[in-house]
């Protein structure tokens, strides 16, 4: 049993086969966790898993979409978060990157949904692309305890701080990419028990598909790149990140 802890299956890419691909997904005893990028694919993830007893729904508004929030986009994520299926809240956070959002809107949307997250006692998937420092000091005083830096690129240093903080960080393809040595130093400086595995599918395929269509039955090549890392069997890594999803998720496999 092996856990992506971060996916987007409710994607247009899957459109076309996503009943098959699912299939698949069972066979292959993946568990996954579809996070949320707004309001309406958050309601198609939980569909996910009101369907799918190996899928688990996260609920939240991406930094991208945050200047398209209505004005009672909470509530209608706190419906959501309500169902036990839902096991947090995400994907939050803030990407000054593209800067597709106004960076004050991406804060606002970002601490209203750290509050939601205290309120329903859940952890939170974050995004944060060239926002360690505000993502660092908004979380600090959110007092959200507990969440996931998800498809973390930032230093080792840095990452002690969101380790202070009781959050887990999660590794997907990049692990796979020749020029991501920085990456691989990070994930082997890790306590090995805050580390998970993740997709990030549609996006970030692993070598030897870069640049195709991503999606969960690609984590044995995740796997395979962390074991090396570390220096242990596949089957180890297999079983230390579906520990750690279950602690950080409350979910069970």
């Amino acid at each position: 049993m092996l856990v992506d802890a971060h996916a987007h299956l409710d994607d247009a890419a899957f459109d076309g086969d996503r009943e098959e691909l699912l299939k698949h997904i069972k066979e292959q005893g993946i568990i996954v966790i579809n996070a949320g990028s707004d309001l309406e694919s958050s309601r198609m993830s939980l569909e996910l898993a009101r369907n799918y007893d190996f899928v688990y729904a996260c609920a939240g508004v991406h930094p991208h979409e945050a200047s398209k929030v209505s004005p009672d986009y909470i509530d209608g994520l706190r419906e959501l978060a309500k169902h036990p299926k839902v096991v947090a809240v995400g994907e939050i956070g803030l990407d000054y990157h593209y800067n597709f959002s106004p960076r004050e809107v991406q804060k606002k949307v970002f601490e209203a949904q750290l509050s939601l997250a205290k309120e329903m006692g859940l952890p939170v998937v974050v995004h944060s692309r060239e926002a360690l420092g505000d993502t660092l000091e908004i979380l600090k005083k959110s007092g959200v305890k507990k969440g996931l830096m998800h498809c973390y690129s930032g230093s080792l240093d840095e990452a002690r701080d969101f380790l202070d903080l009781g959050f887990y960080f999660s590794f997907g393809g990049v692990l796979t990419f020749k020029k991501a040595e920085d990456v691989r130093k990070v994930a082997a400086g890790l306590p090995k028990g805050r580390v998970l595995i993740e997709t990030d599918c549609p996006y970030l395929s692993p070598e030897p598909f870069r640049g195709k269509r991503n999606d969960p039955t690609r984590l044995v090549y995740i796997i395979r790149a962390l074991a090396d890392i570390w220096g242990i069997s596949e089957g180890e890594v297999g079983e230390i990140t579906k520990n750690n999803a279950k602690e950080l998720f409350g979910i069970e496999c």
